[in-house]
């Protein structure tokens, strides 16, 4: 725990003016990013008497070691700056809205030649446009179903449209008139790209025309007795109202507005949103989060709002933000979101009519989704604490492990050895620093065995956290030194390019092997070896699930309901899991390989090259060197290469 005066910045240091600081501790990783109006009034705050701070303030500076700070001209810029930061670091203790789950869009890929309407999640991709979010996928596909009837437009997939035009017969959308064929010729490009534009105008609400001109077709077939596309149109229409009543009308046409409601308590924070396009509701999320900044019900929406549209690829800014709560700085958040948007943009609180009506209407929503949450886990944040503070106890650490690293190894009788690295903090996985090994042991062949192994994983790692922890050191003669992938060790915590503290000079608390005491003396000779003692390292063993110390010849047992040994479970299950993926892909690689691997100097590239031009291996066997040096890549050294290495005698055409 750091003493917040060692590292509190000399008096007439920070300037009064606006300007974004971050927090970073000892190993130079950032965990806290925050903006102010005035520098110097806002970092005084923090370095006032520790009993005066909220505690998870306190938590905050004490685990702290230095403070550095950004001028900028104004508000507006401190505002985009402070995003892309809590973006680029991920502080630990910044609020940080992430979605319960992925949210589909309807699509309309409008950038083909061909535009064609299908269901997508994640980033949003240039030339398409997206109608959402969906609360589920059915969803989506009720609703294409209904509108295919009227707007036959191309829902295929690449390769269906490929096998439709080779086949010169369209797939069964086309046969039933749920597609309008362009594969096949039935429409040309332009006019189903119209088609496609009348389905997107329908989705953005412009339903009246459309629907009033099929029925003005129906009732001109009916007067012409064309009883048949009479009830056709007929059953068109009904389709259309289908569509449109699934989009209850909750605000006058035209209305184009996200309303978002919030439901707080010390610990948390449920937000709910709504998507109204056109008048309609169009889409529904939720968050919950975390409370682990000392702000209140303002500050919370101005980071919500920061974080939804800050470069969001899946949410587009309306004309109108309606929040439970002003921001404090809303002419500043109303300023960049109008340049996010690129036309302006509204930020109020609905105060009567309808808007009110369904602010309540969200809040309520809000409400609801903090209770759910809450029963669902109101064990898991006290058992995740309780599991660190056991597994600090009964391993006699100093502090509690927030960061806990577990390795094991996987392979099938000693082929494709593989080993894995996972990490958790704060008791739960962070998928974005899991690594994998390919162990190659002392001749490129494998290790002997999972001690082996072991070792060659845990000193990979660790031999790479030294050199990045030790600023300064290099290999004789000034060159860098390298690790054991060839790969130059870069020394200093902190990487001078970003600013971002390297991964590998960041260390755990805590090593979890799988295994017992082999694999525990193994890793231990490698700390060792390494002079690293700050790293508190034990073993899972499989069978009786007992707890390993180094140089202990008795295990330590947990209570089989121990929420540390828990934690450890999931751990060893987690690295597992992740090294026996990884193998399989490895494996799965070995097996498909090809006979034109032998061939010296020819890679995967003009592998497909020649496999596209041919068709397969047989036919290259049988071609001539001419034939194959005209492939794009390919030369007549290459080729007579190729055929001697596929046993065929390298003839040369005819023609040469």
């Amino acid at each position: 725990m750091a003493d917040p005066s060692t590292y509190r910045p000399k008096p007439g240091e920070v300037p009064d003016r606006p300007g974004v600081y971050r927090f970073r501790d000892a190993h130079g990783r950032v965990i806290y990013v925050g903006k102010a109006k005035s520098l110097r009034s806002r970092l005084a705050s923090y370095f006032q008497d520790l009993a005066a701070l909220h505690p998870r303030t306190q938590q905050m500076v004490t685990t702290a070691a230095s403070v550095e700070w950004t001028v900028v001209r104004t508000e507006v810029e401190s505002l985009a700056l402070e995003y892309s930061w809590i973006k680029e670091f991920d502080p630990r203790f910044n609020i940080k809205y992430r979605d319960d789950k992925s949210y589909p869009f309807l699509a309309v890929t409008m950038g083909e030649e061909i535009p064609r309407v299908q269901v997508m999640r994640g980033a949003k991709k240039p030339g398409t446009r997206y109608f959402g979010p969906y609360s589920h996928a059915w969803a989506i596909r009720e609703t294409v179903d209904q509108l295919l009837r009227v707007f036959p437009i191309r829902s295929c997939s690449p390769g269906v449209y490929r096998r439709a035009q080779s086949a010169g017969r369209p797939c069964l959308l086309g046969y039933i008139d749920k597609c309008s064929a362009p594969c096949v010729g039935r429409i040309s490009p332009e006019d189903h790209r119209d088609l496609a534009e009348q389905f997107c105008d329908f989705m953005e609400g412009e339903t009246g025309p459309h629907l009033r001109r099929v029925e003005r077709e129906m009732k001109e077939a009916a007067a012409e007795q064309d009883y048949e596309r009479a009830a056709r149109l007929r059953d068109d229409a009904a389709a259309l109202r289908r569509v449109v009543e699934k989009n209850a009308v909750v605000l006058p046409d035209k209305t184009d507005a996200d309303v978002f409601g919030l439901a707080a308590d010390d610990l948390e924070a449920s937000v709910q949103v709504f998507h109204v396009r056109g008048g309609r509701i169009r889409g529904q999320r939720g968050w919950v989060v975390e409370r682990v900044e000392e702000v209140d019900e303002a500050g919370l929406v101005e980071h919500l709002l920061q974080q939804v549209y800050g470069d969001n690829p899946t949410t587009a800014v309306p004309r109108e933000i309606l929040v439970p709560y002003l921001p404090h700085d809303v002419e500043g958040m109303a300023a960049w979101l109008s340049g996010e948007r690129g036309s302006k943009v509204g930020i109020r609180v609905p105060q009567r009519g309808d808007k009110k009506a369904l602010a309540e209407t969200v809040r309520t929503n809000a409400e609801q989704a903090l209770s759910l949450h809450k029963t669902r886990r109101a064990g898991d944040l006290t058992s995740r604490s309780q599991a660190l503070a056991e597994l600090q106890e009964a391993l006699d650490l100093e502090e509690s492990p927030l960061r806990i690293e577990c390795y094991d190894i996987s392979h099938i009788q000693g082929s494709h050895q593989v080993g894995s690295m996972v990490v958790f903090e704060d008791g739960v996985p962070k998928k974005s620093e899991y690594r994998h090994y390919i162990v190659r042991g002392e001749h490129g062949e494998g290790a002997a065995d999972d001690t082996a192994a072991m070792d060659e994983v845990l000193r990979r790692r660790f031999r790479r956290y030294v050199a990045e922890r030790d600023a300064g050191r290099a290999a004789p003669g000034g060159t860098p030194a390298m690790d054991d992938d060839g790969v130059p060790l870069q020394t200093g915590p902190v990487d001078p390019d970003t600013g971002k503290a390297r991964k590998f000079a960041y260390p755990p608390q805590l090593v979890v092997v799988d295994g017992g005491p082999a694999q525990v003396a193994a890793a231990h000779r490698v700390l060792d070896d390494l002079g690293i003692d700050e790293v508190a390292l034990v073993g899972l063993a499989k069978r009786l699930e007992e707890v390993w110390l180094p140089g202990d010849d008795f295990p330590v047992v947990l209570p089989r309901t121990s929420p540390a040994l828990y934690l450890l479970q999931h751990l060893r299950d987690e690295s597992h899991r992740f090294a026996i993926s990884h193998h399989r892909t490895r494996r799965g690689k070995a097996m498909t390989r090809s006979v034109l691997d032998d061939v010296p100097g020819l890679g995967p590239t003009r592998q497909a090259a020649l496999l596209k031009a041919f068709g397969s291996v047989k036919n290259i066997r049988r071609a001539g060197v001419d034939e194959v040096a005209a492939v794009k890549g390919i030369g007549p050294r290459t080729a007579r290469a190729v055929l001697e290495s596929l046993g065929a005698a390298p003839q040369d055409d005819l023609a040469s």
